[in-house]
């Protein structure tokens, strides 16, 4: 194995000019701009930042598209990146102030660096739990779901004190407008050109003694363009299997990587067009609006060529039988989709509490083409207690999901019975009372449900009576839920941030209307709206009107009665599908 230094700029360079590509093993861009910010905090400050892995082959091989915008045509000698991409492709975004694509759309990457930040280093690094359910990373950052946060309510104070801490941060509009807040990628793009920059502040005279320590933290900052790297390479005699199994080893031991990335990378090596397939279907997906991501496929696949949801036997499947399966994995994916969808009522999967429920179903239509009618119904009631009750989304989700597969693939055909005795043993009862929904956070089953379930008595937006849905035309009124009882004024009362995200304290209300509410209290603009146009809308998400219990000394019984009648309100959804 060879080994060679090369610096951020070169690594940018050699990105741009397609000197480093990807091979189709390789995962797809999934860093959030925070993972950014901590890597050109650790840069900044000469930290060790790992090593680069690239594979010097000559010989075609099949490769997949990086997130930043690459030149078109290079026809010299290329290396294959196989470990480092998340940490160069954010810095060619930095270093050439060009967007990221990721998820078929546009994202601006800007991160800001703090001139007055402290000499002190602030811990900042935020660390993910590696739990493999089935959500990715970039889940947590999808702006198109259930899951969006409503605006204009936070305490500028406690923020602009904690970020006088720091010295870079993700860039906001506020943030921009101080001018101790720079642009990174201006600073790196602008050499020694300080006069601009100090301007703003104010630094007007060399004898103003903020000029020297500035302008040596714009020297510093642009020190990271010279950071250099350790770039091991691969013998270009090596083998695509080869290269793959030190690919999946590499990933094994160190830097976060999910199991389905390196199953996909062995699915690659035993069927080197894979990965066209794959993106071929998840385009068509979200084409459908159903977005699917990769490692939902992989392991649907691997469920349905084994029997099983883990990926630890895809080294003795033997070559063909990857392809050989993909048409029928994908066609009763179809099916799984369409009953979600014309069945279940769950249209987008943001209404999913784990994809692994798409897997389940998908294993069960391959195993069975037509469904009875009592059937049809009991395995709706199975899809929709097992999504509320939040059957895949804790502790030992594979685990579950073999167990369900094992019901699925039993010899006289999928086992109703025994899929919603899995419920039961794991859960103890399946209706949902009132003390369940108590500390429930907006990722809860339990929350889908209730958007599931206000949606189909008709809920509508309070102001424009539009009917409230997970995809919007227009951003403008795209779907949010928002605080009843408005944060900002319960964090004034002293209530902890648990109880304020209480999901009881949560409806479906567009942005629009989000923005107009702001921290009204609900005392106020509840008794409003009811004058309006009655108590309709009110009813259709079982919030109380009683304008006793919307008052803000009253918030913890308003949560007591409203969980008692979106309770109600679940339980009787879920009964009338049980009973057709």
């Amino acid at each position: 194995m060879g080994e060679y230094k090369e610096s951020v700029e070169g690594l940018v360079k050699m990105v741009q000019r397609k000197q480093l590509r990807l091979p189709a093993m390789q995962r797809k861009y999934v860093w959030r701009a925070t993972r950014v910010r901590d890597l050109l905090d650790s840069l900044y400050r000469g930290y060790p930042s790992g090593t680069i892995l690239v594979w010097a082959n000559r010989d075609p091989v099949p490769v997949r598209d990086m997130a930043i915008a690459q030149d078109k045509e290079h026809s010299g000698d290329y290396q294959l990146l196989l470990d480092g991409q998340q940490r160069i492709t954010s810095l060619s975004a930095i270093l050439r102030g060009e967007p990221l694509f990721v998820r078929g759309r546009k994202k601006p990457l800007d991160i800001l660096f703090n001139l007055d930040h402290p000499d002190k280093l602030e811990l900042v690094t935020e660390v993910d739990d590696d739990v493999d359910n089935g959500e990715d990373d970039e889940d947590q950052e999808d702006d198109e779901g259930l899951v969006n946060e409503d605006e204009g309510d936070v305490d500028e104070d406690e923020l602009n004190a904690r970020m006088k801490k720091l010295t870079f941060v993700v860039a906001s509009k506020r943030l921009r407008q101080q001018p101790n807040w720079v642009s990174v990628t201006e600073v790196l793009q602008s050499d020694a050109h300080d006069a601009d920059i100090l301007e703003r502040l104010g630094v007007e005279s060399l004898r103003d003694p903020r000029h020297k320590k500035y302008s040596a933290r714009l020297q510093q900052l642009r020190r990271i363009k010279d950071y250099t790297y350790n770039i091991h390479v691969l013998d270009e005699k090596l083998s695509y299997e080869e290269v793959t199994e030190i690919f999946v080893r590499v990933n094994s031991l160190g830097a976060k990587l999910r199991s389905s990335d390196l199953a996909m990378a062995q699915i690659t090596a035993k069927w080197r067009d894979a990965l066209d397939h794959f993106n071929a279907y998840a385009e068509r997906c979200a084409e459908a609006r159903f977005p699917v991501e990769h490692g939902t496929l992989v392991k649907n696949l691997v469920s349905q060529i084994t029997g099983q949801s883990k990926f630890n036997s895809i080294g003795s499947i033997k070559d063909g039988v990857f392809k050989a399966h993909w048409k029928s994995s994908t066609e009763s994916f179809d099916r799984a989709i369409d009953f979600l969808k014309h069945n279940a009522g769950i249209d987008h999967p943001a209404m999913l509490s784990s994809p692994f429920l798409l897997i389940a179903l998908a294993c069960l239509f391959q195993r069975k083409e037509r469904l009875k009618p009592t059937e049809e119904r009991r395995l709706c009631y199975w899809v929709l207690v097992a999504n509320a009750k939040g059957r895949y989304s804790r502790g030992s989700s594979e685990g579950l999901l073999n167990q369900d597969l094992v019901a699925i693939n039993s010899k006289g055909g999928p086992d109703l019975d025994q899929l919603l005795k899995n419920l039961s043993v794991q859960f103890g009862r399946l209706d949902i009372q009132p003390g369940d929904l108590a500390g429930r956070n907006p990722r809860s089953g339990l929350f889908r449900t209730m958007f599931l379930v206000f949606r189909a008595k008709g809920a509508k937006d309070w102001l424009t009576q539009g009917a409230i849905a997970v995809a919007q035309q227009s951003r403008k009124h795209q779907l949010q839920f928002h605080h009843i009882f408005p944060k900002a004024r319960l964090r004034e009362l002293g209530y902890k941030s648990g109880l304020i995200n209480d999901i009881c304290n949560l409806a479906f209300i567009s942005g629009h209307t989000n923005r107009k509410l702001m921290t009204t209290e609900p005392a106020k603009y509840i008794t409003k709206l009811i004058d309006e146009q009655g108590s309709g809308p009110f009813r259709a998400q079982a919030i109380p009107t009683d304008e006793r219990v919307l008052k803000l000394d009253q918030y913890e019984e308003f949560l007591e009665k409203r969980r008692v009648m979106v309770a109600g309100a679940l339980n009787t959804y879920l009964e009338a599908i049980r009973r057709g």
